[in-house]
């Protein structure tokens, strides 16, 4: 009888342990798992990254002229949009030149991104219109262009010459690096300047041949070195026909 009570005794003390082997939950390594997070967009004043350019324009301003160009050196064509305002109060009636719109003109520059387009630069009034008065002779007309990572602001005068503005995208803005003018009567080339802002060089040609035709000008060069270190900004210039360079 102690025998078979034994035997029962490790029966279920066999079955017992074997029971709780059972219910016990298998060791498992742990790794942990990579969830990839995106990174939020950069926001800018108007908000997030937008699909299209004419996002960007604020209400009461519509779209003069688009164009395309690397301006930050990432491979990516950024956009240039010049904006002009539209209120009714500008727009004029001239004796001779009928119907004017005299609304001012800007400019919004538009990083290209991989989410869309982000805000690098907005000045919506530094142009005036393309519709002022040039007295004896039309008013400049004014052309912006990217080339080679730089902004290109030219105005064209016609007989009179041209004058252009140099910028280039650096300290959150856009600085002026050079500028460039000729003064002309007709084909005849009276003068020419160059300044480089960076390296503070100014250089004036001034034709010194004043029976020259076209091609026979004589030029007498001057150098100088700019005192002002500052760069002028974009962002800061409130009217181009009133803008003072450095010296």
């Amino acid at each position: 009888m102690s025998v078979y009570r034994s035997a029962i005794t490790r029966y279920f003390l066999f079955a017992g342990l074997f029971i709780l082997s059972a219910c016990k939950e298998p060791e498992t390594k742990t790794t942990a798992t990579i969830i990839p997070v995106e990174k939020s967009p950069v926001i800018d004043s108007t908000g997030f990254f937008k699909s299209t350019p004419e996002a960007f324009v604020p209400e009461g301003l519509v779209v003069f002229e688009k164009s395309f160009g690397d301006l930050n050196k990432d491979g990516l064509e950024d956009c240039i949009l010049i904006v002009k305002d539209t209120k009714k109060q500008n727009i004029i009636v001239d004796e001779y030149r009928g119907e004017l719109d005299r609304n001012r003109r800007g400019i919004i520059i538009l990083f290209k991104r991989d989410k869309g387009y982000e805000l690098a630069l907005s000045n919506t009034d530094c142009f005036s219109s393309e519709n002022e008065d040039g007295g004896v002779y039309y008013a400049p007309e004014l052309a912006v262009s990217a080339e080679k990572g730089n902004l290109y602001v030219y105005y064209a005068h016609g007989r009179y010459g041209y004058w252009s503005y140099t910028f280039r995208y650096g300290n959150d803005d856009f600085e002026l690096i050079g500028y460039d003018d000729s003064s002309n009567h007709g084909p005849v080339v009276n003068s020419t300047t160059s300044i480089n802002f960076l390296t503070r060089t100014k250089i004036v040609n001034e034709n010194v041949n004043a029976e020259a035709d076209s091609g026979e000008e004589v030029f007498e060069e001057t150098k100088t070195k700019l005192v002002s270190r500052e760069l002028l900004k974009l962002s800061g210039i409130k009217d181009f026909d009133e803008l003072t360079l450095p010296e």
